[in-house]
This record gives C-alpha cells, structure tokens and sequence, in this order.
C-alpha cells in the first residue's frame, strides 16, 4: 500500500523518531564529554543531525518533487556533518590519547542501539515512500545500528588493552559510515520525480 506524504501514521512515527533522536543526543554528548570519548562525541552529533534530519522532513512531507529534491539535498549535506566533527576530535585526540572510560563506553554504546534499533524499525516499512526523505531516515537509522555495534565493540576492547586506539578507530569508522549515508541519499533525491 502506497503511503501519502499526508499519512498521520506516518507523521507521528517520524515525531517519535525526531524527539528520541534528540533526547539520546544530550545522554550521548553528556557521557562523551565526561569520559573524553571521540566515537560517543562523533555519534551524539549524528543523534542531534538525525533529530534534524527528521524535523526536516516532517516539514517537506506536503511539499511538491522540486522543495522535496531541495531538502533531500540539504539532507545529503546533513548527513556529513557528523563526520567532520569526528576528524577533529579524533585529531585533537591524537595529541592526549587519553583512554575513555570503557564501561561508560560501552553502556552508552548499548543505550544508542536501542534507540537506533527502534527508530529502524518504526521507519522500516515507510523507507520505500515514494518521497526519498523517509528513506534518508532509515537509512541514518540503519547505519547508526552499526555505528553502535562498533561503539560496544570499542568499549570492550578498550577493556581488555587499555587503549584509546578503539574509540579513535571507531570514531573514523562512524566517518565513512555517514559518508555512505550522504552519497545514498543524494542517488534517491536525483531519482525523485
């Protein structure tokens, strides 16, 4: 069944999705800047840049093929923003290599995929929509699940050597992820008619 953009279902999903996304961001970005942690830091900017990604669309939902295609693109930049902030604090870290704190690591890391893993599987059935924009969603949903695979993994191996080394590999790690993301989306907003 084809959804319209005016689907009231649909819009209170992507609500949800907004305000769990930017609720997570203050958790994250609280704990990242308590233990010094670059892959935490990285991810609480991606919640805060989903947060607004899904406020974005909530607000192109009723527009027309062309706004739609404006904001798809202003999504696909969006998406890359938190990669940027992950190459400069994973420069500023090479200078300290101050090692997090791998329980809190871990724990926030395990926080965030449940967030991420509801908000993939609200999205899940809509990410075909017809505008593009849902599709922008569940994939950040998507990877961000993997993003935080690799947060937990960090923190576990940040356990057992002691090392800053996990949390800088997957903080650049969370980079290309969003790199993908980005050029994913671009190829569904040049399709959009």
């Amino acid at each position: 069944m084809t959804q319209t953009p005016h689907d009231p279902q649909l819009i209170r999903i992507i609500r949800i999705v907004a305000l769990a996304n930017l609720a997570y961001f203050f958790v994250e970005f609280g704990v990242a800047q308590l233990i010094d942690s670059v892959a935490l830091l990285a991810d609480s900017i991606d919640f805060l840049e989903d947060a607004s990604v899904n406020a974005l669309i909530l607000l192109a939902l009723g527009f027309g093929v062309v706004w739609r295609r404006r904001v798809g693109m202003v999504l696909a930049g969006l998406l890359l923003v938190p990669g940027v902030t992950t190459a400069w604090s994973a420069v500023e870290k090479f200078g300290t290599m101050q090692t997090p704190d791998p329980i809190s690591l871990t724990w926030t890391g395990i926080g965030a995929m449940v967030v991420n893993l509801t908000c993939a599987w609200l999205l899940v059935r809509y990410r075909s929509h017809g505008s593009g924009l849902i599709k922008a969603a569940f994939l950040s949903a998507r990877n961000d699940v993997l993003a935080n695979v690799a947060i937990v993994m960090a923190g576990v191996l940040t356990f057992a050597t002691a090392s800053a080394w996990p949390d800088l590999v997957v903080g650049v790690g969370i980079l290309v992820l969003n790199a993908g993301a980005a050029y994913e989306v671009w190829q569904e907003v040049q399709k959009m008619e």
